[in-house]
C-alpha cells in the first residue's frame, strides 16, 4: 500500500496527486493519441463521440455534481450552441469566432435561465429549467430564419486557420484538444474560491450562506459556466452529426445527460468520462450484437447439431432490434447503478483501487453508506 505524506499546503494544489499519477495519465494520453493508428475510421468516430459527450459531461457535471442544482434543460443549450455555431459559419465567420460567439450565447442563456431559478431548488428547479428545453425547442421549430425549422439545417466541415478537418482521425484529435483543455480549466476553476462555493452549496446552502457565499452570484455563475461548456460541446455536436434538426434536442437527450453524470459518478469530472464512454458506445454495443449473437449461435449450433443455439440466437437478435429496447437498456442500467452502485463507474472503480492497495486489509466498511446531508439541513 503507498502512503502520500504531505508536508506543505501546496500539495493540495497540485493537478496532480504525485509524480506516479502524472505518470499514469501520461500513459493514458499516448494511448489515446495512438487511437486513430490502430482502431478503423468507424471505431475512431464512436471514440470522437465519447469526447465530445464527456464536454457535455463535464459541463452538466458542474452544475449537478458540484453545485447540486439539476437541469433538464441542457439540451436545449446544446442546441443553442450547435445553431449558433452552424449559423455564424454560415455567415461566413471563421471557425474559431464562432465558436467562441456560440459559448458567449449559451452563457448568456444560462444566466438568463439561471436568474429567474436562483429561488428555487430541488424538484422546482428541475421543472424550471424542463419548461426552458420545451420553449427553446418551439423557437427551433418556429425561427426558421435562423434554424431552418422542420428542414434542418447542414453543417460544414471545420476548418480553423485553412487547416481542415474533413477526416473523422483530424477531427478526433480536434475533439481531443478541446476535451483536455475544458477538463484543465474545469479542474483549475474547482480548486479556487469559487468551486470550492459550489461545493458548499452543494453540501448545505445554509452553512454556506453562514460562511458568506453569496447563493445569488455562485449559482449564476455556475449556471453560465455550465452552459457556456455546453455550448462548446454543441459546437462540436454540430460538426459531428453534419445535419440539425430541432427533434435532436428534447427532453430524451436531457434524460441522456443527466443519466451520464449518474452513472459516471456524480462529483467527479472522472465520472463525466466514465460516463459519456457509457452513453456513446453503448448503442454501437448493442448493434454490434444484434448483429452478431444470431450469427455466432448459428454456427454453433450447425457445428453441434442442436438447433436449439439457433432458435435462441435468432430470439434474442429479434428482440435487440425492437424500437424502444435501446431506451429500455438505458433505464434498466440506471436503476439498477443506483440500487447496486449509488457512487457510480468512477465509484466503483475506487472501490477496486483500494481494494488492491489494502489487500489483504480491506475492509467492506470503508464505504458504508452514510448520510450525506448536514446537520444544518434539518432546519430547513
Amino acid at each position: 500500500m503507498r502512503f502520500l505524506f504531505k508536508t506543505s499546503y501546496a500539495q493540495d494544489t497540485r493537478l496532480f496527486r504525485d509524480r506516479i499519477d502524472a505518470g499514469w495519465y501520461g500513459l493514458l494520453g499516448v494511448a489515446v493519441l495512438m487511437v486513430p493508428f490502430v482502431l478503423s475510421d468507424y471505431y475512431v468516430g464512436e471514440v470522437t463521440w465519447v469526447f465530445v459527450y464527456a464536454i457535455a459531461g463535464v459541463s452538466l457535471m458542474v452544475l449537478v455534481g458540484f453545485t447540486g442544482l439539476v437541469s433538464l434543460g441542457h439540451a436545449a443549450f446544446l442546441g443553442i450552441g450547435a445553431y449558433a455555431h452552424a449559423y455564424f459559419l454560415e455567415l461566413g465567420a471563421p471557425w474559431v469566432v464562432a465558436a467562441s460567439l456560440a459559448v458567449v450565447i449559451t452563457t448568456l442563456c444560462g444566466i438568463v435561465v439561471g436568474l429567474p431559478a436562483l429561488r428555487m431548488t430541488g424538484i422546482y428547479l428541475t421543472i424550471a429549467t424542463l419548461a426552458f428545453a420545451v420553449i427553446i425547442q418551439e423557437v427551433f421549430n418556429r425561427w426558421e430564419h435562423v434554424t431552418k425549422g422542420l428542414a434542418g439545417m447542414p453543417v460544414p466541415k471545420a476548418q480553423i486557420f485553412g487547416v481542415s478537418f474533413e477526416d473523422d482521425r483530424s477531427f478526433y484529435y480536434l475533439c481531443l484538444a478541446l476535451l483536455v483543455l475544458v477538463l484543465w480549466t474545469t479542474r483549475n476553476l474547482l480548486r479556487t474560491p469559487t468551486g470550492r462555493a459550489w461545493i458548499a452549496i452543494r453540501d448545505s446552502e445554509i452553512a454556506a450562506q453562514s460562511m458568506g457565499v453569496n447563493l445569488a452570484i455562485y449559482k449564476s455563475m455556475a449556471f453560465a459556466y455550465s452552459a457556456g461548456v455546453m455550448g462548446l460541446a454543441g459546437a462540436l455536436f454540430a460538426h459531428k452529426i453534419a445535419y440539425l434538426a430541432p427533434d435532436i434536442f428534447t427532453i430524451l437527450l436531457s434524460i441522456q445527460l443527466l443519466l451520464l453524470v449518474i452513472v459516471g459518478g456524480l462529483g467527479s469530472l472522472h465520472g463525466a468520462v466514465f460516463g459519456a464512454i457509457f452513453v456513446a458506445l453503448l448503442p454501437p454495443v448493442i448493434a454490434i450484437l444484434r448483429d452478431s449473437i444470431p450469427a455466432t449461435l448459428g454456427s454453433v449450433a450447425s457445428g453441434t447439431g442442436v438447433k436449439l443455439f439457433a432458435i435462441i440466437g435468432d430470439g434474442f437478435g429479434g428482440f435487440l432490434k425492437k424500437p424502444g429496447v435501446e431506451a429500455g437498456i438505458f433505464g434498466l442500467i440506471l436503476v439498477l447503478v443506483i440500487l447496486l452502485e449509488p457512487l457510480g463507474m468512477y465509484g466503483r472503480w475506487m472501490k477496486i483501487r483500494i481494494f488492491f492497495s489494502t489487500f489483504p486489509m480491506y475492509k467492506r466498511a470503508t464505504f458504508k453508506r452514510q448520510k450525506s446531508y448536514m446537520k444544518s439541513e434539518r432546519l430547513r
